[in-house]
């Protein structure tokens, strides 16, 4: 497997983009089925879009991974700033590259979520991505009411709201952005507050590459971010890997009900984290991705 990395613009914001190809092993005569892997929020692509991208390439697929706007080597004002609206423009615009690549059948284009990116991926086919096939693994989907007691309740969204208040005021003021830790165990003032081995250890997702900060302006649309509300307009098949240990078990098994026909369900065993990059969770997930990508688009790897 080989990857090559490039700039795709999403308007005036240039996205680092990497193409991960299958090696000369597999045969690359005619069009290849293609897969773009997104991963969790606060994150960069050489955390588990990598990974699961470079297993994808030697399978014999074109998989792609990059940098939303505003994270790691991708351009864009407002750094460290989660924004569900904004990743779902820069999917679009990686996707629309995608099918105009020479070598990618684009008929054969599928994504694959991990994490808060399932949630985004399923936003960005209700409003009309054109890929044929949908994969989340140990994908995070919320409302307001699942989301909330992660945070301690009505008080603490509040508090966080407020948070996201002041820093568009010092924004808007002229004053620098209000950082805090993307990660940061038992610190309130973190996106993630409990213990996660992933995000502390260098040699799983503390990578170098990933800055361990996040903007406060992501809490007034984190919070407010409302997964459910994809559900009446996707029409893509999709596919939900996940376990009971993983994060939201019930709002995935709602989200796959909703989806009726168009949704399968791949459950294994494993915590949420597991699925970032443990080899037993990380090989069932692909293999499974494989099946539903070959299932729905008619690729061959």
């Amino acid at each position: 497997m080989t990857f090559a990395d490039l700039v795709v613009p999403d308007g005036d914001v240039p996205l680092a983009v990497r193409l991960h190809l299958p090696d000369a092993g597999h045969d690359r005569s005619g069009s290849l089925p293609a897969v773009v892997v997104t991963g969790s929020w606060l994150t960069v692509k050489e955390q588990m879009p990598d990974l699961y991208a470079a297993r994808l390439a030697e399978k014999g697929f074109v998989a792609v991974t990059f940098d939303f706007a505003g994270f790691g080597a991708s351009g864009g004002s407002l750094r460290q700033t989660e924004i569900p609206v904004r990743k779902m423009r820069n999917l679009g615009a990686v996707v629309d590259w995608l099918r105009s690549t020479s070598g990618v059948d684009s008929q054969r284009i599928g994504v694959l979520g991990v994490c808060a990116s399932a949630q985004y991926t399923l936003g960005a086919l209700a409003r009309g991505l054109p890929v044929a096939a949908f994969v989340s693994v140990a994908g995070w989907f919320h409302d307001q009411d699942s989301l909330a007691p992660f945070y301690g309740g009505a008080d603490g969204v509040a508090e966080r709201l407020d948070r996201a208040e002041a820093a568009v005021r010092a924004l808007v003021g002229g004053g620098d952005a209000r950082l805090a830790p993307a990660y940061g165990p038992g610190d309130d003032r973190a996106g993630m507050m409990m213990e996660m081995d992933y995000y502390a250890n260098p040699a799983r997702g503390a990578v170098p590459s990933w800055r361990n900060e996040m903007n406060e302006l992501s809490w007034s649309h984190w919070l407010t971010f409302d997964a459910f509300a994809a559900v009446p307009d996707v029409r893509v098949p999709s596919l939900f890997v996940h376990s009971d240990q993983a994060v939201l078990p019930d709002n995935v098994k709602a989200i796959a009900e909703r989806l009726g026909d168009l949704a399968d369900l791949a459950w294994s065993e494993g915590e949420q984290t597991d699925f970032y990059d443990r080899p037993e969770q990380v090989g069932y997930a692909v293999d499974a991705a494989i099946r539903h990508f070959n299932a729905t688009t008619g690729a061959h790897s």
